[in-house]
């Protein structure tokens, strides 16, 4: 079509998104707006009635055309206003704006995206050299590990490392912090930040925290998150851990379906929101060891959230690792992070990391310790 047709196809996505939620119109410098065209009251005013649909829209969770396009039919037509209709429309409409989109790029397009990726240190040299520079942004990641491997220790060294200048290994934003344990400590973030010599009080203010009371819950933090991370100021997602609220919330064989849909609606929301808005997920989950989780019927894995692990005395070489440890959370949870690293145990105070899956890096092991400063090399103890 003539580029001055889709320009006018554009500026009417523009306009009616931005008309719902006028609020949201603020700050997109980071993103490409090719990327992220904020989804506020003004982007589909071409298509939504204006006052009937404005709160529709803004309770709809959908922050950026992305988001609206990589939603399904279905999930759009539960929008109150929306009909089959309009749902057509709108989805012409961003296929015209956002072409790419809607079909295939070029691999060399993709590396082009793909330079808007940051690497956040874990506060180690040996734990980063394994990771290739740290976790990446645009992407879920998850650790897992029996207790007092330095888990929860990682997120709390990552939360001030998210808020370092680049140079020093950091993403220079914020971060977000659900926690479902009440383990976070802003003790130890302040403890922290005077070792990479930030004002504490100053880290701390970086530091978006909720305490997440259910799984019900757990979504709804997303859900509010999503409209935080517009603004393009927030760099790092820990979630501490990720299946603690859930493995509650749903109990026994006859649940573990329930709970296992439920979890990957929670994932697939964490992946799109870590492509959005350029964010990079950390995920820790919780153990159980195998006889308690056999007599439910449960079987376990992990995620970039704290991941935990369940000890299976009889699983083989194949299905575990040579000490039977397996993470929580079962498939679906294993397949939705993009690198997943064990914590454990080593020597003393040596714990060692252990890369398990990564499209980018081989598997291979580091050594750390946890010090006052957070996570750190051994020689620096």
């Amino acid at each position: 079509m003539p580029a001055s047709n889709a320009s006018d196809e554009f500026d009417d996505v523009r306009k009616s998104l931005d008309s719902h939620r006028g609020c949201l119109h603020r700050r997109y410098r980071r993103y490409p707006s090719s990327w992220l065209v904020p989804t506020s009251s003004s982007q589909l005013s071409g298509h939504f009635s204006y006052q009937k649909d404005k709160n529709s829209s803004a309770n709809s969770n959908f922050m950026v055309v992305l988001s609206v396009h990589g939603a399904t039919r279905k999930t759009l037509l539960k929008i109150r206003g929306f009909s089959e209709v309009k749902v057509e429309k709108i989805k012409e409409a961003i296929q015209k704006c956002q072409p790419s989109a809607s079909g295939f790029i070029t691999a060399m397009e993709l590396g082009h995206q793909r330079k808007r990726v940051v690497k956040i240190s874990t506060g180690s040299k040996q734990f980063d050299s394994i990771l290739a520079g740290g976790f990446q942004s645009m992407s879920i990641s998850e650790v897992y590990g029996e207790f007092r491997c330095g888990k929860t220790q990682l997120s709390h060294t990552m939360s001030v490392m998210a808020q370092l200048p680049k140079d020093m290994g950091g993403a220079e934003g914020k971060v977000a912090y659900i926690d479902t344990e009440g383990t976070f400590r802003p003790e130890r973030i302040a403890q922290i930040a005077e070792r990479f010599g930030v004002d504490p009080d100053s880290a701390l203010e970086n530091i978006a925290y909720a305490r997440a009371l259910n799984s019900e819950h757990q979504l709804e933090l997303l859900n509010t998150l999503s409209k935080e991370f517009v603004g393009g100021e927030y760099r790092l997602l820990i979630i501490d851990s990720i299946m603690n609220c859930f493995r509650v919330d749903y109990c026994g064989r006859g649940e573990l379906a329930d709970r296992q849909q439920k979890l990957n609606q929670f994932l697939m929301k964490l992946a799109h929101m870590a492509e959005e808005f350029n964010v990079c997920v950390l995920m820790v989950c919780t153990s159980k060891n195998r006889e308690s989780l056999t007599l439910l019927g449960i079987h376990a894995y992990p995620t970039t959230q704290t991941n935990q692990v369940q000890s299976d005395p009889g699983a083989s070489a194949l299905f575990a690792g040579a000490d039977g440890r397996k993470p929580v959370g079962g498939h679906i949870l294993a397949h939705a992070s993009t690198t997943r690293v064990l914590l454990r145990k080593g020597r003393g105070d040596e714990r060692v990391a252990k890369i398990q899956d990564s499209p980018d890096c081989p598997e291979r092991e580091a050594i750390y310790v946890i010090t006052n400063g957070g996570i750190n090399d051994p020689d620096k103890i």
